[in-house]
């Protein structure tokens, strides 16, 4: 068995790229680990110190047990686990409120540092922190984190992860526990919190919400925020602090050249920086820096739009699992290397399946242009349990992700899951209503899809799965939007509930999947190749009615990697190619 510090070095890159501070003390690496198959732990206190806790592994956070980088690997049922860390803050931190991260951890958590409970949070795919400063004692801290996962419970928010023991069809291996990086960050009891980003390409504007924690209206405050393009300033202004949250639109006077000017998307990922430091009688207090970029997703007369231009969106299915770490990467750059090979197969974008993924993907989308479809890790079955625990979920994603430009769409819901019986259940369909009407209450500059796939109802674009592999199929299928939103190739119908096609843009957002066996790996898919040939004519076959087809505005291939048992991907579970990059570009960019 292989021990933590066998592993990789541990993830040491700043977690949250978009909101980031100097000084910070990553505490990713060896923690004390346990099992509490008899859910007992609790009870008999294991988070005070000197407990008879029987913290008798060691872990590699922030790989979760199932997977082999955590050092453990065992991927049976244990639904309830224990962590134990130490550690010293710097001295340079004294006087600071001492604030503890964590990017993820499934499902259930609580955390208790020195004995005192410091935070519990529900929700296996979104961040949560907590002030730890009246907790602490000088020299030696003890963090102790309980996560309880809800291994069998198909009304759980889980994405692909499997309710039985072993992967099989189209579920994979479980994740427990921590699974995204954990750190402490020292900041002044006033202090940045959040901001939020809105870009305005038609005024040239740049509105900028920031909110501060630990405000007191006594407090003389000054906000400073300096916007710049590789190096070169573009506007620098500060404003007094009255309340909390603040509001300020900046023009930006570089914009406008030839209509165009710095403007972001996949061919060309213009990024603005921009910092914010908190003053306080001159000296600053606070300092965050964070990016963003001049991008607009709309619909234009039926037309999807890019920046004010019809653009055709070719995707791929991205699940974002590894072979050694599940759903965490190993390290950075396998993040940024999938964002490169994504790029070099011929893909402007991808769709990231069942999964909200590691900010540091969504960093390298931002920094080398990609375009991220954001979907949800959805449950299986429907419950008011589930609603109520995914509905704060998907509040929580949205927040935590709304000021990346990368991502252009919002998919809360995928081929009913979570609502299986959405083509009658009046209940079910008023959900993924609801669903839709919530996103747009948070964010009105993104479209919204009501249920990707299938069953679909008040929806901002219409889309379609499609497993077809005979081309000549496809070609008649695509060949009108009347024929195209008929043709139920799942034998589900496109739209429920009274509702119909009202013309919005038709992209086939799952297709392909053609299995091709080129490692090690046994598997399946939706149909097959016998070689290298073989593939890229099959490929090609189902590709090519993408780009012919007159009402189809973008595609979504399934898929970029193989994934456990699917053997359907572009690359193997590995990341190595199963045809020349160069031979698959040119049949997904329709050359």
């Amino acid at each position: 068995m292989m021990r933590p510090n066998d592993a990789v070095i541990p993830r040491s890159e700043y977690p949250r790229p978009q909101f980031l501070r100097k000084e910070w003390l990553s505490i990713n690496g060896e923690w004390d680990f346990c099992f509490d198959d008899t859910d007992t732990g609790e009870e008999e206190r294991w988070y005070l110190e000197g407990a008879n806790a029987p913290f008798i592994q060691k872990i590699n956070v922030p790989f979760a047990f199932q997977s082999k980088l955590s050092g453990i690997e065992d991927p049976s049922f244990h639904d309830v686990v224990w962590y134990r860390r130490t550690f010293e803050t710097p001295d340079g931190w004294n006087g600071k409120r001492i604030v503890l991260h964590f990017g993820a951890v499934d499902y259930l958590a609580k955390v208790w540092v020195n004995g005192q409970l410091a935070a519990v949070h529900e929700g296996g795919h979104t961040p949560f922190q907590a002030d730890i400063t009246t907790a602490l004692v000088g020299g030696r801290n003890t963090i102790v984190l309980r996560a309880e996962d809800f291994s069998r419970d198909v009304t759980l928010p889980r994405g692909k992860q499997y309710w039985l023991e072993k992967s099989a069809s189209i579920f994979y291996t479980r994740t427990t526990g921590i699974w995204q990086s954990v750190w402490l960050e020292p900041v002044a009891p006033a202090h940045l919190s959040k901001t939020i980003i809105t870009p305005d390409i038609d005024r040239n504007e740049i509105q900028i919400r920031t909110f501060l924690g630990g405000f007191k209206s006594s407090d003389d405050l000054k906000l400073e925020i300096v916007i710049s393009h590789k190096g070169e300033l573009i506007a620098k202004e500060q404003i007094a602090i009255r309340n909390a949250e603040q509001i300020r639109t900046i023009g930006l006077s570089d914009f406008a050249e030839h209509g165009l000017g710095r403007l972001w998307s996949p061919e060309h990922p213009n990024l603005y920086d921009i910092e914010f430091r908190l003053v306080r009688g001159g000296d600053v207090i606070d300092e965050v820096s964070s990016y963003f970029g001049m991008r607009k997703v709309s619909v234009e007369d039926g037309m999807l739009c890019l920046n004010n231009r019809p653009y055709f969106q070719r995707l791929v299915l991205d699940q974002g699992y590894f072979p050694e770490g599940i759903l965490t990467a190993p390290t950075d750059d396998d993040l940024k290397r999938d964002v490169e090979l994504t790029k070099q197969l011929g893909f402007n974008g991808v769709r990231k399946h069942q999964k909200t993924e590691d900010p540091r993907f969504l960093y390298w989308c931002d920094t080398l242009g990609l375009l991220v479809w954001s979907e949800a890790a959805n449950a299986y079955e429907y419950s008011e349990e589930y609603v109520r625990r995914f509905t704060k979920e998907w509040q929580e994603i949205i927040e935590r992700d709304y000021n990346h430009p990368c991502i252009v769409t919002w998919v809360p819901l995928n081929e009913s899951w979570g609502i299986p019986n959405a083509q009658i259940d009046k209940r079910q369909q008023q959900h993924g209503l609801a669903m839709y009407h919530l996103t747009k209450s948070l964010d009105d500059t993104r479209p919204v899809i009501y249920n990707d796939g299938w069953e679909q109802m008040t929806t901002d674009l219409a889309t379609i799965h499609d497993y077809e592999s005979r081309q000549e199929v496809l070609e008649k299928r695509y060949a009108s939007a009347d024929s195209a939103v008929r043709a139920m190739p799942a034998n589900r119908r496109l739209f429920v509930g009274g509702a119909s096609y009202q013309g919005q843009p038709i992209l086939v957002s799952e297709f392909g999947g053609i299995a091709f066996k080129k490692s090690e790996w046994e598997g399946w898919g939706y149909s097959g190749a016998v070689n290298e040939e073989d593939f890229l004519i099959k490929l090609k076959a189902v590709v090519d009615p993408m780009f012919s087809s007159p009402v189809i505005q973008g595609y979504c291939y399934t898929q970029l990697t193989d994934v456990e048992q699917e053997i359907n991907g572009l690359l193997t579970y590995d990341r190595q190619p199963k045809a020349p990059i160069e031979a698959i570009r040119n049949i997904m960019t329709g050359k």
